[in-house]
């Protein structure tokens, strides 16, 4: 039977409040959780610039945020080849022996596919849109590669290698099967920028990718719902209710941006392509808000009730949120429903919220030793 483990750099303790001088980081510790970090800050970049409305400082919001994503995935990968390189040990451990673990190895391929969007929808504006469309090609080429990798590669370990119980199944599980979902969300933005012959390729490619992320999904959402509803959830996982958010939410703004690309590609799918946007995002769009009510209630529970202590899962209350500010812009686009932008405005500002939370929790649990703290 499994066991969930938090690392000791995970939770803010009250002796860890009282910890003075400089803190010593151990990079032992750096996980591929991390990169949620990375992505709950390229989603507020990229939802931005998806919303149906022009409001005042949406654009430099973005382009400041999207570089903060730059930086912070530039930091992050150089941090994990360290932490690859002199703590090899930690590493096997963390993808081979702990599946606690193994499944954040979903997020580092959902960060590189989120930052190259955002380099060609937001970035393209300070450095050219020739120079980031070539950009986002290698960061959504990396990130697919890495994200199918991942979403066969984590179930194979799952079934091989790790000791699971799927009466302890929990949302995390959903992480590494999402990311090709993410792949074939955005990949439809390097359309244009392809040479005609292999645009086809890419978008029929996306569609497959589509595919195989969703019927993942179906597979293990019932267990994930089964293991919440036996074993319940540990205290610091509670944020993890959120990553449900996911791939409902992206598989909506696949599903929309995917039409939006049949008009130019394959324009005899393109009414098919449109009416299952409209028809799949509406309704996934409707069991999002639905558990949002659930993930939403459970964590204020949590907070009130026992106090939930700041941990790096809180960085769940971010991507998933921004998949679903992006699903719904993209139904306002298509329906042309007024409350599919208001509801996408609204879950912006609280996406915005809930990252600046998390975002300054985040640096001051780090600078001040709480996180990645040296023994």
């Amino acid at each position: 039977m499994a066991t969930v483990t938090v690392a000791p750099d995970q939770t803010e303790t009250a002796a860890d409040r009282a910890t003075t001088g400089r803190p010593r980081w151990d990079l032992g510790q750096l996980g591929p959780n991390w990169y949620a970090a990375v992505m709950g800050t390229a989603i507020v970049a990229n939802g931005a610039v998806a919303l149906p409305y022009r409001l005042p400082g949406r654009l430099v919001l973005a382009e400041a945020v999207w570089a903060l994503a730059v930086l912070a995935l530039l930091a992050l990968v150089a941090a994990r080849l360290v932490h690859l390189t002199r703590h090899r040990a930690a590493a096997r451990e963390q993808l081979v022996v702990n599946p606690a673990t193994a499944v954040f190895y979903g997020c580092p391929p959902m960060a590189l596919l989120a930052v190259g969007y955002g380099t060609l929808a937001v970035g393209g504006h300070l450095i050219g849109t020739g120079p980031a469309a070539a950009l986002d090609l290698v960061l959504w080429s990396l990130g697919t590669l890495y994200a199918v990798l991942v979403a066969a590669g984590i179930p194979y370990l799952m079934v091989t290698r790790h000791e699971l119980s799927a009466l302890r199944a929990n949302p995390t599980w959903l992480l590494p099967v999402v990311a090709p979902m993410v792949s074939a969300a955005l990949g439809p933005a390097l359309l244009p920028h392809l040479p005609t012959v292999l645009r086809p390729g890419l978008f029929y490619g996306c569609y497959a990718l589509f595919g195989a992320s969703l019927l993942a999904i179906l597979v293990l959402l019932p267990v994930v719902f089964a293991g919440l509803v036996h074993s319940k959830l540990p205290l610091l996982l509670t944020p993890s209710l959120f990553l449900v958010l996911g791939p409902l939410g992206q598989s909506t703004t696949a599903a929309g941006n995917l039409a939006d690309a049949a008009h130019a590609v394959a324009p005899r799918l393109a009414g098919a392509a449109f009416g299952l946007a409209v028809l799949y995002g509406v309704a996934v769009t409707g069991f999002a808000l639905l558990w949002l009510l659930i993930a939403g209630g459970a964590n204020l529970r949590a907070l009130r009730g026992a106090r939930m202590p700041f941990a790096m899962t809180w960085w769940a209350f971010t991507f998933p949120v921004g998949t679903c500010v992006t699903g719904a812009a993209g139904l306002a686009r298509h329906t042309g429903l007024a409350g599919f932008g208001w509801l996408s405005a609204a879950l912006y500002g609280l996406l915005l919220v809930l990252w600046a939370v998390v975002g300054v929790r985040t640096v001051l649990a780090l600078v001040g030793g709480r996180l990645l703290r040296a023994a």
